[in-house]
């Protein structure tokens, strides 16, 4: 008898889910038995998703929508709603770098923009989809953080004080649902060979960056039923959690 997948008959929410670590993960949620929602602008890069998670016997359904568009989210939670009553899996993964540079030096542009994908939309996201995490048994959410939230290093004080501002919005969440069934927590993938990492340090070779489907299995773990931890930092350079207290 096959033994039954860990997350058959769940619903898993992906977002920048067309490349990278996004597409990666979503086709390895498939493979672990969940009918996953990929949401991306490109769609394209969602249908080769599509196809591989085919492929691999999984099903998805194609959400081409940009995390930006806060009325889209809020219509994609409308559906997930009528359609399944509840959201199993949650990963906040969408994110962008920006243009790297002194701070003095960011155009307010740039900055509008970093934080309405890092920051907002993933509020939109905890929004919308909050009521349907909790209506699940084992409501489980991940959001990719960095660890420029808290290095302090020149020329992406933009980019690093956005997922900074995310930590605090994924702990403030996980907070506010420790009597829940649902568990919140941060993952850290440090340098991954993606085509966001190349765009921002274009001298690394990315043959020394570990590949989106290894990160990515450090994270399917997170979304499982199993997953206890909440209101932490798995980081993956480093195999664990980090933990944050909060001052007394």
């Amino acid at each position: 008898m096959t033994a039954q997948k860990p997350l058959t008959d769940k619903i898993a929410l992906v977002t920048g889910a067309s490349r990278g670590i996004g597409a990666a993960l979503a086709l390895q949620l498939a493979e672990a038995g969940a009918h996953v929602v990929a949401v991306a602008r490109t769609v394209g890069g969602l249908e080769e998703v599509d196809d591989k998670i085919k492929a691999a016997g999984g099903t998805a359904t194609l959400v081409p929508v940009d995390v930006k568009d806060m009325d889209g989210i809020a219509r994609l939670a409308l559906a997930l709603n009528d359609r399944y009553g509840r959201l199993d899996v949650m990963v906040g993964n969408a994110g962008i770098l920006g243009v790297l540079s002194p701070l003095a030096h960011a155009e307010p542009k740039d900055f509008d923009s970093i934080y309405a994908v890092n920051v907002k939309a993933n509020w939109q996201l905890i929004r919308t989809m909050d009521p349907l995490l909790r209506a699940a048994p084992a409501g489980r959410a991940v959001f990719i953080t960095s660890g420029l939230a808290w290095a302090g290093r020149a020329y992406t004080g933009v980019y690093g004080s956005s997922k900074a501002a995310l930590d605090e919005l994924a702990r403030t969440y996980a907070a506010e649902t420790a009597t829940t069934h649902v568990r919140v927590n941060l993952f850290n993938p440090g340098p991954t060979r993606t085509r966001m990492h190349a765009s921002g340090w274009p001298g690394v070779d990315p043959e020394t960056l570990p590949a989106p489907d290894e990160v990515a299995k450090a994270i399917v773990p997170l979304c499982l039923p199993s997953c206890n931890d909440s209101g932490k930092v798995y980081d993956y350079r480093a195999g664990k959690f980090l933990t944050f207290k909060a001052p007394a």
